[in-house]
């Protein structure tokens, strides 16, 4: 066991990074330094932490190896998906910016969330969500063939479905990800958490524009479905296990199955903070029901 003096070689720096300091080299500071700190202190993830982070130069690299070693195959090979994945975020300073602020949302937003490390490497929302950035550019460059080779993939691996047309802002949380589905013209906008198991789908076999469009800053609880072209606005909240099929105003919570708002069509109840960034799931229940335990 390494003493805290051989611990303190590798010292991790505090957070926030100053506003001076560009962002992604700031983090990407962040991540090596404790990925240093975590091979000293368990051995066993020494090999594991070079090859994935201490052996390369940038962040982007360093996904680029990691997700290409996560999606390949027997006929889908790493070597070809990790110049794929490296190529698109070398060239594209839009996407390296929305890891930055994926990672930094994650650090924020999740208290079991431990360190940028951890999210590179564990996170499969995380990782989800920039395989699905990639897939996206390799849409809107007429490559869908392999976008969507990707995007199933990505379904295989991490048990998340998310459309390569579909378009994500940045700042995205999908807290635990497990079973997230987001159709092709659904579109989520920047600083929204969603929880696992949640849809954002069609009503059947309407073709056109028939998915959700999510506002900046919404919160999306655990196993919530969303049909149809409907908006949910600006700093909404959909309570978990909610159905939702028509609009949701900003600033507003919608709970239940159909899912109503609190404090009712005409009036409903507005909140100030920003769901999508507080991560309050529950400050609704008072108004919703008189049960208590």
């Amino acid at each position: 066991m390494p003493t805290e003096k051989q611990l303190n070689q590798y010292p991790v720096p505090s957070f926030p990074p100053p506003e001076s300091e560009d962002e992604e080299a700031w983090v990407w500071t962040q991540i090596k330094a404790e990925a240093r700190r975590d091979a000293e202190s368990e051995p066993a993830l020494a090999s594991y932490l070079y090859s994935t982070v201490l052996s390369h130069p940038s962040l982007a690299r360093s996904l680029s190896f990691h997700l290409a070693n996560k999606l390949c195959s027997s006929t889908l090979l790493s070597t070809l998906l990790y110049d794929l994945f490296l190529h698109s975020l070398s060239s594209s300073p839009t996407l390296r910016s929305a890891i930055v602020a994926d990672l930094l949302a994650a650090i924020h937003r999740d208290p079991a969330c431990v360190s940028f490390s951890h999210c590179l490497l564990n996170y499969k929302g995380f990782l989800a969500v920039q395989a699905h950035r990639i897939a996206h550019l390799l849409w809107v460059q007429d490559r869908r063939p392999l976008a969507l080779a990707l995007h199933s993939r990505v379904a295989d691996v991490f048990a998340v479905d998310i459309h390569p047309a579909a378009r994500i802002g940045k700042g995205i949380l999908l807290d635990h990800a497990t079973g997230v589905v987001i159709g092709e013209t659904a579109v989520v906008g920047n600083n929204v958490s969603i929880l696992h198991h949640v849809t954002l789908g069609g009503t059947g076999k309407v073709g056109g524009d028939r998915h959700p469009k999510i506002g900046d800053g919404v919160l999306i609880g655990a196993g919530a479905t969303i049909l149809g072209n409907v908006m949910i606005g600006e700093g909404a909240k959909i309570g978990a296990g909610s159905v939702v099929l028509i609009d949701v105003p900003p600033r507003t919570t919608a709970v239940g199955n159909p899912a109503r708002l609190i404090g009712g069509n005409e009036k409903p109840a507005r909140h100030e903070d920003v769901p999508g960034e507080s991560m309050d799931h529950t400050s609704f229940i008072n108004e919703w029901s008189d049960y208590t335990i």
